[in-house]
């Protein structure tokens, strides 16, 4: 149709209420000569006119005993509605009304997105990961290389597994109370920290470098802390000192105990924090009866953190300016793991066919690793590192990071782990990874997870 065709019972003539029939083939209501002139309507029949006021209120009404309550509600009185509108009582009105409005059912509002993402956390969350790397530059053991660096590298791997699943486990105690949660990092964080400690102190020897992997243990786990009970905004504050000291750099030599000083003093204020959270957590009242999940449900998790250190030690060896971009890289990988949840949501209330939902998931999901994987090419290529295997193992991570978000922790542990255990195997042996290797063996990884998320999200069961 091309426009509103004018339905008018009476064929143009008279005073009845005329009709519009919409593209849509909706019916909606108007008065077409009807306006108001010295304070009175133009359309005399009174029924009309009230019609008219109230066909707003009138039309999504599926009976007539709502009209008869929406005219109750304006204080209409028998009396009135006899003498005024000659109608004997207000049902026989309602039923009057309820014929003569069609029935229109307006869209409720768009429900809101449960998954909108903060965009400030986000952000904040991806330097966060980068800006602690900030004190190596004014306590560099790396540098000397040796038993040194490989302690500090053993710390911090042992750091990244065990910060993975204590998060996962603090996770579902959050679930039942925030005092259950404090209770699970009051021992866990303390306890991650001194086992981290000893792995860097035995690989790395006596030294300053067995020192500061003791140092950076503790920070890892006071951030961790602070990470999993949303203080990233403290935390930051926090790294300040670190942060002006390695801007001055250029300009400015500090001397030994500036270099010294500002990494400790971030290391105490990042305690005394964390600290002070897990103090604010136990304050809550605990809830009773609620039975702790078994150990083993973490375990997964810490294996993921374990390969997904290693697979970014491989590729980042020779190009440790490829690992601060897929370490920034992280925050817009959790602002796209919200936005893939949000958008699924939106496409399950969109489709109605299992099918349907199907592809619009498939579609979300190629969309969102896209946009996490494209800016790591340039990233890659700025920093002298092969494009590829730093855009596969950016596939990899965020897809797992995706399913370990809907509570599939066992698949992308054991995927991640296989090529993170012959990349490794490889560096060990002395032979020359490679590109193409890195490239193929995370591309796999890549691959196989992909396929496994779009078989086990692309059911609206995951969403529901």
């Amino acid at each position: 149709m091309s426009g509103p065709i004018s339905l008018e019972p009476d064929g143009g003539q008279g005073d009845a209420l005329s009709l519009a029939l919409t593209r849509d083939t909706t019916l909606t209501l108007r008065l077409p000569r009807t306006g108001h002139v010295g304070g009175r309507s133009r359309t005399d029949d009174p029924v009309d006119r009230l019609a008219a006021e109230l066909a707003e209120r009138i039309g999504p009404a599926v009976h007539a005993y709502e009209v008869a309550a929406l005219l109750e509600s304006e204080g209409l009185t028998g009396e009135r509605i006899q003498h005024e509108y000659g109608h004997p009582d207000l049902f026989s009105l309602a039923e009057d009304l309820f014929h003569k409005v069609p029935r229109s059912f307006p869209e409720p509002p768009p429900p809101r997105d449960p998954w909108a993402p903060d965009h400030v956390r986000c952000a904040l969350r991806g330097a966060l990961f980068a800006l602690p790397a900030l004190a190596y530059l004014l306590v560099p053991p790396l540098g000397h290389g040796g038993r040194g660096a490989q302690g500090l590298i053993a710390a911090a791997l042992f750091s990244w597994a065990w910060g993975q699943a204590l998060g996962h486990r603090t996770h579902l105690r959050l679930a039942v109370g925030p005092h259950e949660a404090g209770r699970v990092l009051l021992v866990g964080a303390p306890a991650g920290a001194l086992l981290a400690s000893a792995v860097g102190a035995a690989v790395a020897g006596s030294g300053s470098a067995a020192l500061f992997a003791v140092a950076q243990s503790c920070y890892l786990a006071a951030a961790g802390v602070l990470l999993v009970l949303g203080g990233e905004r403290v935390l930051l504050a926090t790294l300040a000192p670190v942060a002006a000291g390695a801007a001055a750099l250029p300009w400015w030599e500090p001397g030994p105990l500036p270099r010294t000083g500002l990494p400790l003093l971030t290391l105490v204020l990042a305690t005394a924090a964390a600290v002070r959270a897990v103090r604010g957590t136990l304050r809550a009242p605990a809830v009773p009866g609620t039975r702790r999940p078994p150990l083993t449900a973490s375990l997964p998790y810490g294996l993921f953190g374990l390969a997904a250190g290693l697979l970014v030690l491989a590729v980042g060896r020779g190009h440790t300016l490829a690992v601060v971009v897929l370490t920034v890289s992280m925050g817009p990988a959790e602002w796209l793991l919200y936005r893939y949840r949000g958008l699924s949501v939106a496409a399950l209330r969109a489709t109605t066919t299992p099918r349907g939902f199907r592809l619009r998931s498939a579609a979300v999901l190629t969309g969102c690793l896209t946009a996490y994987v494209l800016p790591l090419i340039p990233g890659a290529l700025l920093t002298g590192a092969d494009p590829v295997a730093l855009a596969a193992l950016g596939a990899t991570l965020w897809t797992a990071l995706l399913l370990q978000a809907f509570g599939v922790g066992r698949p992308p542990a054991v995927i991640c782990s296989a090529p993170a255990a012959g990349l490794t195997a490889v560096h060990l042996l002395h032979g020359p990874p490679g590109p193409l290797t890195l490239s193929l063996s995370c591309g796999a990884a890549a691959v196989v997870l992909f396929c496994w998320a779009l078989r086990r999200l692309g059911r609206p069961t995951a969403h529901a």
